[in-house]
């Protein structure tokens, strides 16, 4: 049976947090460089960046939309919860992924595709800040649904964790209905519901991606499984390196259906199908210097770690976005 995160043990279902609005343009650069000035030395502590009085003006947002800033800076990677002195309140940090792009000016305005795909790994790998989002993308199995069917569905699925002592409160449906409403239309452009002030209907930069499609009846959608055009090779290696030592370290090899359909791995959050994973991995060993190696020979159509310890997948992808800094100059 597939790995559920949900399941293991410490695992907690995170509902909430994004105040309803879905992550936005310059969002995540304007919270970054907030908590990267504090954190060089201005005045001040991370933790108030978006908690004192000057959050709205800092911003010029209102301050739910702070309160959502937040939210998709720290589910998304771009900032961190510095947990590392007990009984403290946890201070806000830049991530890795915020320092990688924007600490070095890689991508300022997220323009690069690659720069989409890493968010949303970061967002649907793990069932982290973003808990829905985990749970949609890996286990809600449905070929098309409504926001009722996946409201539904999610409701069922608290419940279980509710009673495995995983989820410490039964989920409110005004939760739920607002984190499947907020869900859809970080992914898909024209599905905002009844009357909103015109800035609200703004897509999510990861409405580009093309992962969430309107089906052919009703107000009813589907997600958007087979090849991904837009994702770079490196963004696939980089997630398939993260799944491997997070979740699987002793495993020497995968199978492409594993890799496919496993909740967590690059094919099943991607949205890749078998052809399409097969074929990114037949590129790996050039592209991680055969740290990773690909063989079908046999007809099982595998990947083996040959070096994975040595792969450096933050290099992988820092040589994907020089080059393309190169051509573009």
């Amino acid at each position: 049976m597939a790995l559920s995160l949900l399941d293991i043990d410490g695992a907690r279902l995170q509902l909430a947090g994004h105040e309803t609005f879905p992550l936005r343009y310059g969002w995540l650069k304007k919270a970054y460089d907030a908590v990267a000035e504090v954190q060089a030395g201005a005045d001040g502590d991370p933790v108030n960046v978006f908690a004192d009085e000057a959050a709205i003006a800092r911003f010029g947002v209102g301050r739910n939309m702070v309160l959502s800033m937040r939210h998709w800076s720290l589910a998304s990677g771009i900032l961190r919860l510095d947990e590392s002195h007990a009984g403290r309140i946890p201070r806000i940090l830049t991530g890795q992924l915020g320092d990688f792009l924007f600490g070095d000016s890689r991508d300022a305005h997220l323009e690069h595709p690659a720069s989409l795909w890493l968010i949303h790994w970061s967002l649907a790998s793990t069932p982290s800040r973003a808990g829905a989002w985990y749970w949609a993308f890996n286990e809600f199995n449905e070929p098309s649904f409504d926001r009722e069917l996946m409201t539904q569905r999610l409701a069922r699925r608290c419940r279980e964790l509710q009673e495995a002592g995983r989820l410490d409160r039964a989920a409110s449906p005004v939760v739920l209905k607002r984190d499947v409403e907020c869900l859809v239309r970080t992914y898909h452009a024209a599905a905002a519901t009844g009357r909103r002030a015109p800035e609200d209907s703004i897509e999510s930069p990861l409405a580009e991606l093309g992962l969430i499609q309107r089906a052919a009846f009703g107000d009813a959608f589907r997600f958007r499984r087979g090849p991904k055009p837009s994702l770079p090779d490196e963004v696939f290696a980089f997630a398939l390196i993260d799944f491997w030592r997070r979740l699987h370290p002793g495993r020497k090899s995968f199978s492409v259906d594993f890799l496919t359909y496993e909740r967590g791995s690059p094919g099943q959050v991607l949205l890749l199908d078998e052809d399409s994973v097969a074929e990114r991995l037949s590129r790996l060993e050039a592209l991680t210097d055969a740290g990773l190696t690909w063989d079908e020979s046999s007809g099982m159509r595998q990947v083996y770690a040959a070096r994975l310890d040595e792969i450096d997948p933050w290099a992988i992808l820092a040589r994907l976005y020089d080059r393309d800094m190169r051509l573009a100059a």
